[in-house]
């Protein structure tokens, strides 16, 4: 079989104008950029009533073998547009760290595919630059400020704003600032990656651009000597962060193979942010589309989980239906089974992979929603195995169960999951939060953990108590949890694999992320910067003589 970007390069786009005419967008609507991909001017819409029903695609516990999430909702959009209804896929923008250290692209594969992918992987419409622009450049007004005297008040020790880069560098994830005496106070800090920016979280939570100024001026940066918050409004800098994203704001335009209509927009990870595309972005969909197909990022304990809990209650609109993606190979590796032996035959450790998946069944369906699982399959799957995932699916827990194979055969890899999918949305049920707003903040921490991850308590640091103090004493324990983790198991190791119980979450510390509207509770020892491997996939990547890329996969 072809790699992917070779079958990316087999099929010519249309115009994205004519994507654009499909979904009834006029071209004062589009602000193209190049033949085949283009922004909507976001403002346009914002009176446009809501037609569409909503289906989120999310997965257990991702693994080294791949479950093909982005696949999967791809060819269901594919396969939804083919059955005579009309759906829009609304996806994050990759990011250029995983591109080039461990993904290698992140739009799809095979035959289920959004296009130009190499252009999605790489630089795009620009959106992720312009908010590490953003972000940096409020990172030197708050340098500056501690050299120009410092009038705010500034507690060098508590400056929660490091600066970030779109890249995997382990190197920049502690650093000294100002060394030398004309080139300020010498403090220490570091560099996260893009993805993980409150202002890519704020961007992606705002409904618009009053919205997004209001959200950064919000945004706490530090603490003063008296251990109150300084924001983004006390340095008076809003509008000029709001000038760098004022062209980010508005989502993408792109088509699958099939030349199915796809909204691409934001990238916030789903182990350190809401794992989300944009509110933008899915409203968008919803009013331009009877469907709208989503993803979250990793697995449903981190980018479902912040769906349900952080995005919904600013979107304003509960899923119709949610798509649980398992592979055979994903439930092998979670019973422990070694990475080069994932091809063979293996009903124990099938058996034994399925208490990874059903924990994720029993954490989505609490959100009241109806449920269908996928089964991504790979070609060496055998049927017995995928028989018995099957059994377990609709016999144990009831649920709809059907197999994918978009990768290989395209839309009509999808066709009987969409009918499914379809079906399932059908099906009205009252949405359940997974907590309510005035729940103490420990109360939602145990919740999660509880009910999402199947564990039994959490710990604090020393650190994460002083944090939490502060937190109640601002008055902002109110606010959702993203509990940043590892998305490679429930736990906040990711060598545990499975589905283990009666676990303690670790949390280090907690991060306000005010203009985003959540806390962050840094459990285990996740990171904000990841780092390249051994062999990253930058090695792999080229360009030939005629300036096409090679080795994006």
């Amino acid at each position: 079989m072809k790699s992917d970007i070779e079958i990316a390069h087999s099929v010519k786009a249309l115009p994205i104008t004519d994507i654009a005419k499909q979904i009834g967008l006029s071209d004062s609507q589009l602000i193209p950029y190049g033949h085949d991909k283009a922004k909507i001017d976001a403002a346009s819409l914002k009176n446009m009533p809501r037609q569409g029903k909503l289906i989120l695609v999310t997965s257990i516990n991702p693994t080294p073998a791949g479950e093909g999430k982005t696949t999967v909702t791809i060819g269901l959009v594919d396969a939804i547009n083919r059955l005579g209804k009309s759906a829009i896929g609304a996806l994050r923008e990759p990011s250029m760290g995983p591109v080039f250290g461990l993904k290698g692209g992140a739009t799809g594969g095979g035959y289920a595919q959004v296009i130009p992918m190499e252009d999605i992987n790489l630089h795009f419409t620009g959106d992720i630059h312009a908010v590490s622009a953003a972000h940096n450049l409020l990172a030197a007004v708050i340098d500056n400020h501690l050299h120009q005297g410092n009038d705010l008040k500034i507690d060098p020790d508590n400056i929660y704003w490091r600066r970030v880069l779109d890249m995997n560098d382990r190197s920049l994830r502690q650093i000294t600032l100002g060394k030398g005496k004309v080139n300020g106070p010498e403090r220490n800090s570091g560099f996260d990656i893009t993805a993980s920016s409150e202002i890519m979280a704020v961007l992606t939570l705002s409904k618009d651009l009053f919205d997004l100024k209001k959200r950064l001026n919000r945004i706490v940066v530090a603490l003063n000597d008296q251990g109150k918050p300084v924001t983004v409004e006390d340095l008076k800098v809003a509008g000029a962060l709001t000038a760098v994203l004022k062209d980010a704001i508005n989502p993408n335009l792109v088509q699958s193979l099939e030349h199915s209509p796809f909204i691409i927009h934001g990238g916030p990870f789903a182990n350190i942010a809401q794992g989300t595309n944009s509110v933008i972005a899915t409203d968008a969909a919803l009013k331009l589309a009877d469907y709208a197909v989503t993803e979250a990022g990793f697995g449903s304990d981190l980018g479902g989980e912040k769906f349900m809990d952080v995005k919904i209650p600013v979107l304003g609109k509960e899923p119709d239906a949610v798509v649980v993606v398992a592979t055979i190979k994903a439930l092998k590796f979670h019973a422990g089974v070694a990475l080069e032996d994932l091809h063979k035959k293996d009903i124990p450790a099938v058996k034994i992979g399925l208490q990874n998946l059903d924990r994720h069944l029993t954490a989505m369906s609490r959100y009241g929603k109806p449920v269908v699982v996928a089964l991504n399959k790979f070609f060496d799957d055998d049927i017995e195995e995928i028989e018995t995932v099957k059994d377990f699916v609709e016999n144990n827990k009831k649920l709809s169960f059907e197999i994918a194979t978009s990768f290989v055969d395209g839309f009509e890899g999808s066709l009987d999951l969409a009918k499914l999918v379809l079906a399932a949305t059908e099906n009205h049920r009252t949405f359940m939060p997974l907590y309510q707003a005035d729940d103490p903040i420990e109360e939602k921490i145990q919740t999660i953990i509880e009910k999402i991850y199947g564990g039994k308590d959490f710990e604090l640091s020393d650190r994460a108590v002083t944090d939490l103090a502060e937190i109640k004493e601002n008055g902002w324990d109110q606010l959702p949890v993203v509990i940043a983790k590892t998305p490679n198991s429930l736990t906040d190791d990711s060598k545990i694999h499975g589905a283990p119980s009666d676990f303690t979450i670790h949390i280090r510390r907690f991060i306000p992320k005010i203009g985003a509207g959540f806390i962050v509770a840094m459990a285990g020892k996740v990171l904000m910067m990841p780092g390249l491997g051994k062999v990253p996939a930058a090695e792999k990547i080229d360009v030939d003589e005629k300036g096409q890329i090679t080795g994006l996969s």
